[in-house]
Protein backbone atom coordinates (compact mmCIF):
# COMPACT_ATOMS: atom_id res chain seq x y z
CA UNK A 1 0.00 0.00 0.00
CA UNK A 2 1.74 3.45 -0.93
CA UNK A 3 2.18 5.27 2.26
CA UNK A 4 1.84 8.47 0.92
CA UNK A 5 0.31 11.14 3.35
CA UNK A 6 -3.27 12.11 2.73
CA UNK A 7 -2.89 16.13 2.41
CA UNK A 8 -5.09 17.82 4.40
CA UNK A 9 -8.32 18.96 3.58
CA UNK A 10 -9.25 22.63 4.21
CA UNK A 11 -11.09 23.10 7.71
CA UNK A 12 -14.36 24.73 7.43
CA UNK A 13 -14.21 28.88 8.03
CA UNK A 14 -13.83 29.48 11.57
CA UNK A 15 -17.09 29.71 13.75
CA UNK A 16 -17.15 34.07 14.55
CA UNK A 17 -16.42 34.60 17.75
CA UNK A 18 -18.62 35.89 20.59
CA UNK A 19 -15.97 38.36 21.59
CA UNK A 20 -12.79 40.00 20.79
CA UNK A 21 -10.56 40.18 23.34
CA UNK A 22 -9.05 43.84 23.16
CA UNK A 23 -10.15 45.08 27.12
CA UNK A 24 -10.85 44.04 30.47
CA UNK A 25 -14.48 44.02 30.67
CA UNK A 26 -16.26 40.77 29.00
CA UNK A 27 -19.05 43.30 28.04
CA UNK A 28 -16.91 45.71 26.16
CA UNK A 29 -15.12 42.44 24.02
CA UNK A 30 -18.57 40.55 23.72
CA UNK A 31 -20.29 44.30 22.26
CA UNK A 32 -16.80 44.02 19.96
CA UNK A 33 -17.54 41.17 18.23
CA UNK A 34 -21.41 41.20 17.54
CA UNK A 35 -21.85 44.91 16.65
CA UNK A 36 -19.84 45.97 13.31
CA UNK A 37 -20.74 49.95 14.64
CA UNK A 38 -18.48 49.23 17.83
CA UNK A 39 -15.41 47.35 16.08
CA UNK A 40 -15.62 50.80 13.71
CA UNK A 41 -15.56 53.09 16.81
CA UNK A 42 -13.13 51.32 18.88
CA UNK A 43 -10.94 51.12 15.94
CA UNK A 44 -11.75 54.66 15.25
CA UNK A 45 -10.70 55.67 19.17
CA UNK A 46 -7.58 54.07 19.02
CA UNK A 47 -5.38 56.82 18.55
CA UNK A 48 -2.68 58.61 21.15
CA UNK A 49 -4.91 56.20 23.52
CA UNK A 50 -4.34 53.12 25.19
CA UNK A 51 -5.56 50.37 22.69
CA UNK A 52 -7.37 48.48 25.96
CA UNK A 53 -9.48 51.88 26.74
CA UNK A 54 -10.30 53.17 23.11
CA UNK A 55 -11.50 49.60 22.21
CA UNK A 56 -13.68 50.03 25.64
CA UNK A 57 -14.95 53.31 24.26
CA UNK A 58 -18.06 51.78 22.42
CA UNK A 59 -19.50 50.58 25.66
CA UNK A 60 -18.77 53.50 27.48
CA UNK A 61 -21.24 55.80 24.53
CA UNK A 62 -23.78 52.78 24.33
CA UNK A 63 -23.77 53.03 28.68
CA UNK A 64 -24.39 57.06 28.18
CA UNK A 65 -26.60 56.99 25.43
CA UNK A 66 -28.61 54.34 27.39
CA UNK A 67 -29.33 52.34 24.15
CA UNK A 68 -27.93 50.29 21.08
CA UNK A 69 -25.42 51.93 19.51
CA UNK A 70 -27.30 53.01 15.92
CA UNK A 71 -25.69 55.09 13.41
CA UNK A 72 -28.73 57.36 12.17
CA UNK A 73 -29.36 58.20 15.71
CA UNK A 74 -25.58 59.33 16.78
CA UNK A 75 -25.50 60.89 13.33
CA UNK A 76 -28.67 63.05 14.10
CA UNK A 77 -27.50 64.24 17.57
CA UNK A 78 -26.92 67.06 18.69
CA UNK A 79 -22.85 67.86 18.72
CA UNK A 80 -22.70 69.58 21.85
CA UNK A 81 -24.74 67.05 23.28
CA UNK A 82 -22.79 64.16 22.06
CA UNK A 83 -19.42 66.01 22.99
CA UNK A 84 -20.92 66.58 26.69
CA UNK A 85 -21.72 62.50 26.34
CA UNK A 86 -17.70 61.91 25.32
CA UNK A 87 -16.48 64.15 28.06
CA UNK A 88 -18.23 61.94 30.75
CA UNK A 89 -16.54 62.01 33.67
CA UNK A 90 -14.89 59.66 32.42
CA UNK A 91 -13.88 61.12 28.60
CA UNK A 92 -14.43 58.28 26.26
CA UNK A 93 -10.95 59.41 24.81
CA UNK A 94 -8.24 61.65 25.85
CA UNK A 95 -9.91 64.18 23.32
CA UNK A 96 -13.54 63.72 23.69
CA UNK A 97 -14.34 66.82 21.72
CA UNK A 98 -12.33 65.63 18.56
CA UNK A 99 -13.34 62.32 19.11
CA UNK A 100 -17.06 62.99 19.45
CA UNK A 101 -16.91 64.96 15.81
CA UNK A 102 -15.49 62.24 13.92
CA UNK A 103 -17.58 59.57 15.56
CA UNK A 104 -20.66 61.70 14.40
CA UNK A 105 -19.08 61.67 10.98
CA UNK A 106 -18.56 58.21 10.67
CA UNK A 107 -21.85 57.86 11.23
CA UNK A 108 -23.31 60.24 9.26
CA UNK A 109 -21.57 58.39 6.23
CA UNK A 110 -21.95 55.23 7.16
CA UNK A 111 -25.78 56.62 7.13
CA UNK A 112 -24.97 58.18 3.34
CA UNK A 113 -23.63 55.42 2.17
CA UNK A 114 -24.18 51.78 3.65
CA UNK A 115 -27.50 52.67 4.54
CA UNK A 116 -26.83 53.09 8.63
CA UNK A 117 -25.07 49.80 8.32
CA UNK A 118 -21.29 49.19 9.61
CA UNK A 119 -21.23 46.04 8.44
CA UNK A 120 -22.50 46.25 4.56
CA UNK A 121 -19.11 48.29 4.08
CA UNK A 122 -17.48 44.45 4.63
CA UNK A 123 -20.05 42.37 3.39
CA UNK A 124 -20.35 43.84 -0.05
CA UNK A 125 -17.21 44.41 -0.22
CA UNK A 126 -16.03 42.75 -3.66
CA UNK A 127 -11.89 42.02 -2.97
CA UNK A 128 -9.16 43.40 -0.23
CA UNK A 129 -8.83 46.17 -1.98
CA UNK A 130 -11.78 47.02 -2.52
CA UNK A 131 -12.49 46.88 1.10
CA UNK A 132 -9.39 48.88 1.76
CA UNK A 133 -10.61 51.82 0.20
CA UNK A 134 -13.53 51.75 1.42
CA UNK A 135 -11.99 51.93 4.42
CA UNK A 136 -10.10 54.40 3.77
CA UNK A 137 -12.31 56.99 2.89
CA UNK A 138 -14.30 56.68 6.27
CA UNK A 139 -13.72 59.63 8.60
CA UNK A 140 -10.43 59.21 10.61
CA UNK A 141 -9.21 56.71 8.94
CA UNK A 142 -5.90 57.01 7.15
CA UNK A 143 -3.58 53.91 5.40
CA UNK A 144 -2.63 52.45 8.36
CA UNK A 145 -5.73 52.18 10.55
CA UNK A 146 -7.43 50.84 7.55
CA UNK A 147 -4.83 47.92 7.22
CA UNK A 148 -5.06 47.17 10.29
CA UNK A 149 -8.78 47.43 10.33
CA UNK A 150 -8.45 44.78 7.32
CA UNK A 151 -6.59 42.63 9.24
CA UNK A 152 -8.63 42.54 12.54
CA UNK A 153 -11.83 41.39 10.23
CA UNK A 154 -9.60 39.07 8.47
CA UNK A 155 -7.65 37.26 11.59
CA UNK A 156 -10.52 37.53 14.19
CA UNK A 157 -13.85 37.61 12.45
CA UNK A 158 -13.56 35.46 9.03
CA UNK A 159 -14.13 38.30 7.11
CA UNK A 160 -11.69 37.47 3.85
CA UNK A 161 -12.74 39.41 0.61
CA UNK A 162 -10.34 37.84 -2.38
CA UNK A 163 -6.88 39.52 -1.82
CA UNK A 164 -7.47 40.48 2.22
CA UNK A 165 -3.93 39.52 3.03
CA UNK A 166 -1.99 41.65 0.84
CA UNK A 167 -4.23 44.92 2.16
CA UNK A 168 -3.85 44.21 5.88
CA UNK A 169 -1.11 45.38 8.18
CA UNK A 170 2.18 43.37 7.88
CA UNK A 171 3.39 44.88 11.02
CA UNK A 172 2.25 43.92 14.72
CA UNK A 173 -1.41 45.34 15.48
CA UNK A 174 -4.04 44.80 17.22
CA UNK A 175 -5.44 41.97 14.75
CA UNK A 176 -3.07 39.63 16.32
CA UNK A 177 -4.81 40.28 19.78
CA UNK A 178 -6.29 36.75 20.44
CA UNK A 179 -6.14 37.00 24.11
CA UNK A 180 -5.85 40.02 26.11
CA UNK A 181 -2.58 39.23 27.78
CA UNK A 182 -1.23 40.22 24.09
CA UNK A 183 -2.38 43.66 24.63
CA UNK A 184 0.52 44.10 27.17
CA UNK A 185 2.74 42.01 24.38
CA UNK A 186 2.00 44.17 21.58
CA UNK A 187 2.85 47.25 23.16
CA UNK A 188 6.16 45.88 24.41
CA UNK A 189 6.54 45.06 20.03
CA UNK A 190 5.53 48.98 19.71
CA UNK A 191 7.69 50.01 21.91
CA UNK A 192 10.53 48.44 20.30
CA UNK A 193 9.49 49.52 16.86
CA UNK A 194 9.88 53.30 17.44
CA UNK A 195 12.93 53.11 19.02
CA UNK A 196 14.54 51.71 16.35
Amino acid sequence: MDDARVPEVASEAMARPDRLHFTESDEANRLLAEDGLALLIGMLLDQQFPMERAFYGPQLLRERLGEELDAARIASRDPEELESTFKGPPAIHRYPSSMAKRTQDLCQLIVEEYGGRAEAIWETAESGRDLLKRLKALPGFGEAKSRIFVGVLGKRLDVRPEGWESQAADWPSIADVAVFDDVATLRAQKKAMKSK
